[in-house]
């Protein structure tokens, strides 16, 4: 049984970075990095990093089902999220992604570029203004333009932080 198992879906490479980080943070040998798209058999580990990239608001079918074969174990969440740099939306990410689990399990989520084709949509949106909302696409446009830098080297220490606090949590149980 391997100590740590670090598995991850990336689409855009945000969900990849953090997963790459939060594996390099975590102690010793016994551990092992996996996208959840390039095997079918996972290793029993004590603690498990499970992330994702979110879509509507919480994660892919795939994540779930593997979550939901993690029944009792401990599981540490992670995502990123391209729309909305909020606490408070953060936190409704996690809720939806835990139903998976019967434990509540910590979570980290920070910002993550998306991909041109998104701005492009919001900017054709503003070519229509009988059916638009210009403000709140110029808000999108807006959190788009932010989230080009992310994850940023703040988020990633982040993330190896949030790790060495759930090995300590799990620790202290």
């Amino acid at each position: 049984m391997l100590d740590y198992l670090v598995v991850y879906e990336s689409e855009t490479g945000n969900t990849k970075k953090i997963a790459t980080e939060i594996f390099a943070s975590l102690p010793g040998m016994s551990k092992d990095l996996i996208n959840l798209h390039e095997r079918t058999d996972f290793p029993e580990a004590k603690i498990y990093f499970v992330g994702f990239c979110v879509h509507r608001g919480t994660c892919s079918l795939e994540i779930g089902n593997f979550l939901s074969g993690l029944s009792y174990k401990s599981v540490a969440l992670f995502g990123t999220c391209g729309a909305g740099n909020s606490l408070e939306y953060y936190k409704k990410i996690a809720s939806s992604v835990r139903i998976w689990l019967e434990d509540d399990n910590r979570s980290f989520i920070c910002q993550g570029k998306m991909p041109l084709a998104v701005r492009q949509k919001y900017e054709s949106l503003l070519n229509t203004p009988e059916d638009c909302d210009c403000q709140q696409i110029r808000r999108q446009l807006q959190n788009f333009d932010e989230a080009m830098i992310h994850p940023t080297r703040t988020d990633l220490e982040n993330a190896a932080l949030f790790a060495t606090e759930c090995i300590e949590k799990v620790k202290s149980l």
